[in-house]
C-alpha cells in the first residue's frame, strides 16, 4: 500500500470555545496521510486513476474555511469522514494543529487515524 500526503495545509477558520475565538478567524494546519494504490495511475499516467491531492486539499479548504467548530476534535473527525467517504480512502492519519494557541508552545493539536491500517504500511509523518 502507498501513501499520498498533504503537509502543512493552512486554513483560516473559526475554531475554539472562548468568546474571542468565535469572533476572529484563526489559522489551523493539517497534515494528512492517505492510503492508496498508486500503481494504476503510474502505469497509465492518468490523473483519473490517482488519489488527486489537489482535489482533496480543495475540498478540505472549502469545508474547514466555511465551518465554525468549537473543538479541534470535531474538526478532525469531520475532515477524516469527508476524505474517507468522498475520496474512497480506506485509511488515513490526520494531524491537526492550532499554531500559537498555547503560550510557550509552537502549536497544539491532535493526531487521529481512521480506517483499517493496511498491512505493511509504515508509520510516517
Amino acid at each position: 500500500m502507498d501513501i499520498v500526503y498533504i503537509r502543512d495545509l493552512r486554513i483560516e477558520t473559526i475554531i475554539g470555545i472562548y468568546d474571542w475565538e468565535r469572533q476572529v478567524k484563526q489559522e489551523v494546519s493539517i497534515d494528512l496521510e492517505m492510503a492508496g494504490d498508486i500503481r494504476p495511475a503510474a502505469a497509465s499516467d492518468d490523473i483519473e486513476l490517482a488519489l488527486n491531492y489537489k482535489s482533496v486539499a480543495k475540498r478540505i479548504i472549502a469545508l474547514v474555511g466555511a465551518a465554525e467548530f468549537l473543538l479541534v476534535e470535531t474538526m478532525a473527525e469531520t475532515v477524516a469522514q469527508v476524505v474517507r467517504e468522498e475520496f474512497g480512502v480506506p485509511w488515513l492519519r490526520l494531524r491537526l494543529s492550532k499554531p500559537g494557541a498555547l503560550r510557550g508552545a509552537q502549536d497544539v493539536g491532535l493526531i487521529i487515524e481512521r480506517g483499517e491500517r493496511p498491512e505493511g504500511l509504515a508509520r510516517g509523518l
